[in-house]
């Protein structure tokens, strides 16, 4: 405005209206800077990286607190464990030396109360174990890399030759894709299943266990199948929770933590788990690796 008003006296090409007029515009000019280059672009950035610093500020301080929980976690389990099997370990001591020393003395009645005894300090064990482990889970870091499946899922089922190695199963593995995994929390995951399907096909004489691959909807889904007793499909929602049933400590023995530990690592892939059944018709668990489109081209193989 200045500028304007000065050109309006303007009369001679080196006179001071016109002086004055430029001098003006120039200060115009300097001031459309300031305000659309630094106020426009500047101080919006320095106010972005500014909540951007607090925010990694904060989140620092976040994972410093995680970390400190975390070793709280570590104590605590470790505290859990030695104060919880100690009394344990007593209780079987004693029993144990009961059941050698005084069998005769005890009678068939007293036996089989010790039986009892041992059978409930063994079934505990297994549980702070299993508690323990499901606990660990989440805090253990994850190595991914690519691993082939077959071999995974074969080095579990043979961890697990105490359970099989005198029953007739028919263990089956289709090609399956090498994967981008923790190969490690994969072992368990298929441990877990070929241990669940080992002990519900055991009143099967031709035990059947398979396990697989397909796609659907552009997405590769695994399973791992068994011909055993099966369940009823509206007791679904208990099937992965901690401590959740659905038979007998008597007709079959577990603490029901293997499913939940199974869920958590595939959940910590990022993918989710659901199962099929039909009461004697067996079982089907599903699971996804969300991520992995690599595919081995093999032929199906059988081990014994």
């Amino acid at each position: 405005i200045g500028s304007e008003l000065a050109f309006t006296f303007f009369v001679d090409l080196y006179g001071l209206s016109n002086l004055i007029g430029h001098l003006f515009k120039v200060i115009s000019f300097y001031l459309i800077y300031k305000a659309l280059i630094e106020t426009g672009f500047r101080k919006p950035y320095d106010l972005l990286f500014r909540s951007l610093k607090q925010s990694e500020e904060s989140l620092s301080r976040s994972n410093v607190e995680l970390g400190a929980i975390n070793k709280e976690l570590e104590a605590f389990s470790y505290s859990v464990s030695h104060d919880l099997r100690a009394p344990l370990r007593a209780i079987d001591g004693f029993s144990s030396a009961l059941a050698e020393d005084y069998s005769a003395s005890l009678g068939k009645e007293g036996q089989g109360y010790l039986e009892r005894v041992r059978a409930g300090v063994k079934n505990m064990n297994q549980l702070i174990e299993d508690i323990l482990n499901l606990s660990r889970i989440g805090r253990r870091p994850m190595n991914r890399k690519i691993a082939s499946l077959e071999e995974v899922a074969k080095e579990a089922y043979q961890s697990l030759k105490e359970e099989w190695a005198k029953r007739k199963v028919s263990f089956v593995i289709n090609p399956l894709p090498s994967v981008l995994v923790d190969p490690g929390l994969l072992r368990i995951v298929f441990t877990n299943l070929f241990s669940n399907a080992l002990k519900f096909t055991r009143s099967r004489v031709n035990a059947k266990i398979e396990v697989g691959s397909k796609r659907k909807d552009g997405e590769e889904i695994f399973f791992v199948k068994d011909n055993g007793v099966g369940f009823d499909m509206k007791y679904t929602d208990k099937l992965f929770s901690p401590f959740q049933r659905l038979h007998s400590q008597e007709e079959y023995e577990g603490t029901g933590v293997g499913l939940a530990t199974v869920k958590r690592i595939i959940h910590r892939h990022g993918g989710r788990i659901w199962a099929e059944s039909r009461p004697g018709s067996g079982t089907t668990f599903y699971f996804t690796l969300p991520g992995n489109g690599l595919r081995d081209q093999k032929n199906q193989k059988t081990p014994g």
